[in-house]
């Protein structure tokens, strides 16, 4: 049996007065006017709606309802604030999820199926571990975790530690981190098998410096503009501790601070006298300095070797500026 379903359609309801006198009051209440469309479908076979697109979640609603219960069209409410139809939706939804967009095929071809690893995954993936951070416990740990794994990756390929920290204190010289956060660092690299290759960005100061002079002998670098400074270990802040107490963290102290020049001397080359010397105050030194010292072996910079060269020292340049240097001024 063929059944037809009438549907309103919509229309523009005239403004004049004259025009308007000539719809019913059911016309105007409802807003909808003749002619209708007909739907014609078989309910005898229960053939499907044919409808534009199968897989429009509103078509096949609204097919769904037509075929259902065609009342629930055509008995429409008076006053709906609702656009036409869509109130036959317990909660209108996208035609799309935005899921469903990113799985198609124009949004989905170059992407990846998993989110993109974080940068210092990435970095590890290159063999490079950078240290962009004072050394306090949450550090250590991780570069201590990276050089272990890094070596059973393949013993044999070198390890690269970018380095842009203030060791165990903060730029104002507050202590944020014991000294043995950096010695635990320093043992580790000690232990691996692998080729350290170390580069100062930034700064490396305190026991930074120390892991930086630390690199395999020819490969520690500098950046032109970077620094690197050593400077005595720095007592913690003591101000709730006994006296006693306080005497027994000073120990430790000149304990690390031996333990830290007898290293530095071992890998600049220098003696132990002249690193205590230079220590008695933070000393600062630039990349020229610090491949003068000891600390590293290159400045990565093309051409950096042969500038540097050519610049006349400070005297020549007073004498060839006619400037007479006076002692003690």
């Amino acid at each position: 049996m063929a059944t037809y379903l009438r549907l309103p359609m919509l229309t523009s309801i005239p403004t004049s007065s004259s025009s308007s006198s000539s719809y019913s009051t059911t016309t105007r209440r409802r807003n909808f006017t003749t002619p209708f469309c007909s739907i014609k479908f078989n309910a005898s076979n229960n053939s499907k709606i044919p409808i534009l697109n199968p897989n429009d979640p509103f078509l096949s609603k609204l097919a769904s309802v037509a075929a259902t219960s065609p009342e629930t069209l055509l008995n429409r409410p008076i006053h709906s604030d609702s656009p036409p139809f869509l109130d036959i939706f317990d909660s209108p939804k996208l035609m799309a999820t935005p899921a469903q967009v990113e799985r198609s095929v124009s949004y989905n071809e170059h992407r990846p199926r998993r989110p993109p690893p974080d940068l210092p995954s990435l970095l590890l993936h290159g063999r490079i571990i950078y240290i962009g951070m004072p050394l306090v416990p949450a550090v250590t740990e991780l570069v201590v975790a990276e050089l272990m794994y890094l070596q059973w990756m393949d013993p044999k390929e070198p390890i690269y530690i970018y380095i842009n920290s203030t060791g165990t204190t903060r730029d104002d010289g507050e202590t944020v981190g014991m000294e043995t956060e950096g010695f635990a660092i320093y043992d580790a690299m000690m232990q691996l098998k692998n080729e350290i290759h170390t580069v100062a960005v930034g700064a490396a100061i305190g026991q930074a410096c120390l892991l930086l002079s630390a690199g395999t002998p020819g490969k520690r670098f500098m950046m032109p503009h970077a620094k690197a400074m050593i400077q005595q270990p720095r007592v913690p802040s003591s101000g709730l501790m006994p006296a006693s107490d306080v005497l027994i963290r000073a120990k430790e102290v000149i304990i690390n601070r031996d333990t830290l020049i007898k290293l530095l001397a071992k890998h600049t080359g220098n003696s132990e006298e002249t690193v205590t010397n230079v220590m008695k105050r933070p000393f600062y030194m630039d990349s020229t300095t610090a491949k003068e010292f000891g600390v590293i072996d290159k400045i990565l910079w093309r051409g950096q070797e042969k500038v540097m060269a050519d610049v006349a020292p400070p005297d020549v340049w007073d004498k060839g500026a006619g400037i007479k240097v006076v002692d003690g001024f």
